[in-house]
């Protein structure tokens, strides 16, 4: 990589990791608490339906919230199985947030949310994998084991990547949250969406034209060359130059 782009991708990244960036951005949803499993369960959900058009994203997280009550931790908690909660985001329903209730409730019955992102084998595909196979240890229905990403399937996981950049990016800059440290940095990715992903390949990052697992080591063995220990902070300068200036 030359100097130019380098210098030029640490400039926008500084320019786009700002508290302005929220007010346009679902992260504003779990902005709203200051607990530790308010934000990661308030995060996670608004991760899960993190697809489509921002705004009504934001409004979707904001209905999520509605049902429990502004206080999701103790919502989760207190589940009552039996009762069910009307809600749709595009493909993600009701069926699907039942069954996301009862295994956020299963997660904090055995030692929280982020202990289950541990793994036996280092890498976060395999924090990815080994959280997946707990939640859905509670026999799911098939439709609602496709609103967590597979990266041993292939999956690029944007939406997990996301959410664990929140989690784990330090909060320095008040955009994420970093209030994991079973993490480290260095081991994040940028979550690959339309603008990361085309944007990485204008600038001649990436070579592969498909938005996979593949891809995400691609774009990493990259990005480390300028920050090994925080390559995951370039997702503000890839999403800001294709979502904002339209790159």
């Amino acid at each position: 990589m030359n100097t130019e782009i380098k210098e030029f991708l640490l400039f926008k990244s500084e320019q786009y990791e700002h508290p302005d960036f929220i007010q346009h951005d679902p992260i504003q949803i779990p902005k709203r608490f200051t607990r530790k499993e308010d934000i990661e369960i308030a995060a996670f959900l608004v991760a899960t339906i993190a697809w489509g058009n921002r705004q009504s994203i934001i409004k979707s997280g904001e209905k999520l919230m509605g049902i429990m009550g502004e206080a999701p931790y103790d919502f989760i908690m207190d589940f009552k199985p039996k009762k069910k909660y009307p809600f749709i985001h595009r493909t993600f329903n009701d069926i699907d947030l039942h069954y996301f209730f009862c295994a956020l409730h299963h997660c904090y019955l055995n030692g929280g949310l982020e202990n289950q992102f541990q793994a036996d084998e280092a890498g976060l595909k395999n924090r990815i994998v080994s959280f997946r196979n707990f939640f859905f240890s509670l026999n799911p229905q098939t439709r609602s084991t496709k609103h967590v990403s597979n990266p041993e399937k292939g999956s690029a996981a944007k939406r997990l990547v996301m959410f664990l950049r929140w989690m784990v990016r330090s909060n320095k800059k008040g955009v994420d949250f970093g209030i994991w440290h079973t993490f480290s940095t260095s081991e994040l990715y940028v979550p690959l969406d339309v603008h990361t992903g085309n944007v990485a390949r204008k600038l001649g990052l990436i070579n592969r034209t498909q938005n996979d697992w593949l891809t995400n080591e691609e774009l990493k063995s990259v990005l480390i060359e300028i920050d090994a220990n925080d390559p995951a902070k370039f997702d503000f300068a890839l999403f800001g130059l294709g979502a904002f200036e339209k790159f």
